[in-house]
Parts: C-alpha cells; structure tokens; sequence
C-alpha cells in the first residue's frame, strides 16, 4: 500500500476554518488520492475542541510553531486571549491521528497558526507574515512526517505519487 497523506479538512472543503469558511483545494491528485483511500483528514483545531467559527489566532512576536512547541512562544486570539494549549492539543491529535493512519506525509493550509508550513502570520494581526511553521506543521516535522502546503501540491505528488 502506498503511504498514506494527513490533509487539512479545509482543503477538503470542510468549513472549518476560523472564520466558518473552507478553503477547497482542487487537483487531480486529491480525486486519485481519495479513491486509493490515502487521504486521512482533520481540522487540528476542532480536533482539540475549538468552534467554529473563532477569533483568528496568531504565533505571537513573530515566533513559530516550534518555539510554541518549546515553550518559548504562544499562540493568541485577535481577542488576546491565549489559546496556546489548544494548539498543542491540536498539534497532539494530528500527530496521533496520523502516526496510528501510517501517514508518511501531510497535506496542509498554508498561513495557519497551526498547519501553516511555508508561512505564518507574525502576531500583530495586521496581515503582515513571515516564513515559518505553525504548530501542527512543527511538531508532524519534528516526527519525521513530510510536510507540504496546499501550493506544494505538485511536490507532493512528484513525492507520494
């Protein structure tokens, strides 16, 4: 069997997003990927219990999801409250839910505090962002698993087949 991927639920058109949207990532792949049964799908946030929708949140100070990890960082609403535990749960059940699937690689949004993997937001909540990963991209790397951003997909598929 060829290796299973972890997808954002909101690339599969899951509306689960912060603001209650989806955000539908279409591609060849996808179809194949669903029909092969390769695809294993979660939201980390909801996973950890967070609603729908939910202020947006950010890696505070221009931090990233390993320095969260660390403990070095925390993760805030707009509203400023801190939900840095929430996203280390949500980083938890990814990486549990994907470890007990045999996903060898994830599939997911980009610019999310969670799943973000090429960038991130930087904190001020003013659209300004930076390179870095979010917490879920962080810990799923720090476990061996590849991960790529929905714009990585043609990557991804030159990777996982």
């Amino acid at each position: 069997m060829t290796a299973k991927i972890l997808v954002s639920a909101c690339l599969m058109g899951h509306a689960v997003r912060y603001d209650g949207a989806s955000k539908p990532l279409f591609h060849p792949a996808i179809d194949r990927w669903r029909n092969e049964g390769r695809l294993v799908t979660i939201c980390p946030e909801m996973s950890a219990g967070m609603p729908v929708p939910r202020p947006p949140a950010e890696i505070a100070g221009g931090q990233a999801g390993s320095d969260v990890l660390s403990g070095r960082a925390r993760v805030v609403e707009k509203t400023g409250r801190d939900v840095t535990d929430e996203f280390v749960q949500a980083a938890e059940n990814a990486l549990a839910l994907a470890l007990e699937t045999g996903c060898r690689f994830a599939l997911l949004i980009d610019g999310s505090p969670s799943c973000g993997s090429g960038f991130i937001y930087d904190g001020s909540f003013s659209g300004a962002r930076h390179s870095g990963m979010g917490v879920t991209a962080a810990l799923l790397r720090q476990n061996g698993i590849e991960v790529y951003s929905d714009s990585e997909i043609d990557r991804l598929v030159d990777k996982a087949g």
